[in-house]
C-alpha cells in the first residue's frame, strides 16, 4: 500500500466515521479517489490533514470531514443532476461524479478550472461540465438541479442559486458566522416551490471570495 493509499484508509477511519460519514457509497468514492492529486505536487503531503488546505488567492480544498458531511446530507442519487459551486481543482465535483449522474462544476478562476479539468481527464471522469463564471450566479443554462454543493462558506445563498433547485432538490452550505466565530453548515430543501433551510453542524470552512454580504441598513 503506497503512503498516500494509507493516508486515504486513515483519514476515512480516524476522521470520517468518528463523524458520522456512513455512506456507504460516499466511503466507496473517497477510498477510490487520490485527493492527493486535486493539489498542486508542493501541496501533496497535506492532502489528507484535518484542515482546509489554501490553493492561494483565497481559495481552499475543503476539510475533509465538512465536505463529507455535506455531501452525505445531500444523500446523492444515481439519476441526480448536480452542481458545484467554488469547484475549484474539483475533488468535490469528482467525488459526486462517481454517485450521480451529471455533475457541473462552476469556477470563478479560469486557472483552478483548467486544473480541475485535466485531473477529472486524467482521472478519467467524463460526467464533469466545467463553466468558468461568477459563482454568484451558479450555472443557470444547465438547471434544474437535483443537488446543489457550495464548496466554501458564504454569507448568504443568491436567491439565484435557489432559483436552480428543481423540486425536491437540495443544497448543502456553510454559511459563514461573525468574525471570529464559526460558520453553521446548512441543508436547503425545495418542496412545493418552497425553500427552507436547517442547521446541520459548526464548521470553520473559509469563506469563497465574489460572494456579496447581505445589505445593510442604515438610518
Amino acid at each position: 500500500m503506497s503512503d498516500f493509499a494509507l493516508a486515504r484508509r486513515n483519514m476515512i477511519d480516524g476522521q470520517l466515521r468518528p463523524n458520522r460519514v456512513t455512506n456507504v457509497a460516499l466511503l466507496a468514492a473517497i477510498g477510490e479517489l487520490p485527493r492527493e492529486r486535486f493539489l498542486p505536487e508542493a501541496l501533496r503531503s497535506v492532502a489528507y490533514a484535518d484542515e482546509d488546505v489554501p490553493l492561494g488567492g483565497g481559495r481552499y480544498l475543503m476539510e475533509p470531514m465538512v465536505l463529507a458531511r455535506l455531501i452525505q446530507v445531500l444523500q446523492p442519487q444515481p439519476d441526480d443532476r448536480a452542481v458545484v459551486i467554488g469547484a475549484g481543482r474539483g475533488y468535490g465535483a469528482a467525488l459526486l461524479a462517481r454517485l450521480v449522474k451529471t455533475v457541473t462544476a462552476v469556477e470563478s478562476d479560469a486557472a483552478l478550472a483548467a486544473a480541475g479539468g485535466q485531473i477529472a481527464k486524467d482521472l478519467g471522469l467524463s460526467d464533469i461540465q466545467w463553466i468558468v463564471g461568477n459563482l454568484e450566479q451558479g450555472a443557470p443554462g444547465a438547471a434544474p438541479f437535483d443537488i446543489v454543493l457550495v464548496e466554501g462558506a458564504v454569507r448568504q445563498i443568491p436567491q439565484t442559486i435557489l432559483d436552480q433547485m428543481g423540486e425536491g432538490g437540495r443544497l448543502a452550505v456553510t454559511i459563514s458566522g461573525a468574525p471570529g466565530a464559526l460558520g453553521v453548515a446548512q441543508l436547503f430543501v425545495k418542496n412545493g416551490g418552497v425553500t427552507s433551510g436547517r442547521p446541520l453542524f459548526d464548521a470553520g470552512t473559509p469563506l469563497l471570495p465574489g460572494f456579496a454580504p447581505p445589505p445593510r441598513f442604515t438610518f
